[in-house]
């Protein structure tokens, strides 16, 4: 049977990437919009005539309750996270929240402790972790490839949304919207980190949204320095502050080698090895170049529908929250924040790797390039 979504907020979230993630799965049978809501009446009305769903819902509490709603996402700006992603796992449901699932640590420790026992699967954006590239990285990491990770860089910019002002108010901010991307792979890759400086600020005090002038209060330019513990280092380099650039999202530095991944860490274009035992670099072409970052809903129907526990873990999305509201408490007084917030090693566990190949055996458009 296919599953009843709910989707809370219809912006620009929802409209491109996520509506053809549920194009795809509603093609193949596995899911249905059962509930759309928006605050503007335009976008909640539209999506709702493109589903044939009511457009007269009240509110996100009318999406959560609604009958035919199995799995809700959460798609709305950042401040509105956390009490949407708590109320519907409460009401019993699986949820998606993008990225980040609240604004305040304490909010999010509610959620994570409510996710250990809400009989609903809880998958939390970014989704990076699931991207053939990323998990081949992680596993070359993880086996020794480049010896001991010493230190790494990352980085994810551009110059900015200019379609709703929430992004340059409090609650939003270049760390939120991008860096959470950067802090979420080079966790995954080094381990939990022990502590964070950083240097943040407003680079650019005036924006243009929808044609209006509006004054930036949430930092637009961040540098942030992660220590791993062991005198192992990473950097993020993000903001809405980059036009363009040309270097690898991540680069990874270890005892025998180097590692870089092309691309954007959401939007990998293949990854480079570097072995001081081969003296050579090898350079591996991207296997999925159609990979969405919305793969997370995806993931989420393949867990209720095979009754798996997800590989994206609650925690990991907490350990970088707290990193990023670290960072920007750091940049505004320059003092050096403890992390103290762990989470499990990613586990790609064999018999999802089985049901992953099996998908990319049967889709030839990821191997023919079409």
């Amino acid at each position: 049977m296919s599953l009843g979504l709910g989707v809370i907020g219809c912006g620009s979230v929802f409209a491109g990437p996520y509506r053809g993630m549920i194009t795809s799965l509603a093609t193949a049978g596995r899911v249905r919009v059962s509930a759309v809501y928006d605050v503007d009446d335009r976008k909640r009305r539209g999506a709702a005539a493109h589903y044939g769903v009511d457009p007269e819902l009240e509110g996100p509490g009318a999406v959560i309750a609604h009958p035919d709603v199995a799995a809700v996402l959460v798609l709305t700006s950042m401040n509105e996270h956390g009490p949407l992603t708590k109320a519907a796992l409460e009401a019993g449901r699986h949820v998606l929240v993008e990225k980040p699932m609240a604004t305040s640590l304490e909010e999010a420790a509610d959620i994570v402790a409510l996710s250990r026992t809400a009989p609903g699967l809880f998958v939390c954006a970014p989704h990076i972790l699931l991207s053939p590239t990323f998990r081949t990285i992680h596993a070359a990491v993880r086996g020794g490839e480049v010896g001991r990770l010493l230190s790494g860089r990352a980085r994810y910019g551009w110059a900015g949304p200019d379609w709703n002002e929430w992004f340059y108010q409090p609650g939003g901010g270049s760390l939120f919207d991008l860096g959470v991307y950067n802090v979420t792979s080079l966790c995954a890759l080094f381990g939990p980190a022990r502590r964070v400086t950083a240097m943040v600020g407003v680079a650019i005090p005036e924006r243009t949204v929808n044609g209006r002038v509006v004054q930036v209060q949430a930092e637009d330019n961040a540098q942030v320095l992660l220590d791993f513990g062991e005198s192992r280092f990473a950097s993020v380099t993000t903001g809405f502050t980059m036009q363009k650039y040309r270097s690898p999202a991540i680069e990874l530095y270890g005892s025998e080698g180097t590692i870089q991944l092309f691309g954007d860490d959401w939007a990998p274009e293949g990854w480079e090895l570097w072995r001081n035992a081969d003296a050579s670099w090898r350079r591996y072409p991207e296997s999925d170049p159609h990979w969405q970052w919305t793969e997370g809903l995806r993931h989420l129907v393949d867990c209720v529908e095979s009754d798996r526990p997800t590989i994206t873990r609650p925690e990991h999305a907490y350990h970088a929250l707290e990193i990023m509201l670290a960072a920007q408490a750091a940049g505004h007084d320059g003092v050096a924040r403890a992390i103290e917030s762990d989470f499990p090693d990613p586990v790609y566990s064999a018999e999802w790797l089985g049901s992953e190949h099996d998908r990319y055996a049967h889709d030839r458009r990821s191997h023919d390039g079409l």
